[in-house]
């Protein structure tokens, strides 16, 4: 299940205020179906924190933004970012 960490349209934010707890708690209390939190999710360290309240984070925007920045050269960059964000969530 999706869950959109605010309101609002896609997009990298340098912060989420929403109780993303408190949401999930609720999910969680009527599906047993894995969810994870997206929108606007950027960096290592938010999607750890959203990893750590969800069973994942899911990141679009900040993924297309390095293929437009490095073209060609984008799987190479993109890699990279990727890892260092599931490094952030394995801990």
């Amino acid at each position: 299940m999706y869950i959109v960490s605010s309101l609002g349209v896609t997009g990298t934010r340098s912060e989420i205020k929403t109780d993303l707890a408190a949401i999930v708690k609720v999910v969680r209390e009527n599906t047993k179906t894995p969810c994870a939190i997206g929108f606007g999710i950027s960096t290592p360290e938010q999607a750890a924190k959203m990893a750590g309240i969800a069973d994942g984070a899911i990141v679009g925007s900040a993924i297309i933004k390095l293929l437009e920045q490095y073209g060609t050269a984008a799987p190479e960059q993109i890699g990279a970012y990727v890892k260092r964000m599931k490094d952030a969530v394995r801990g």
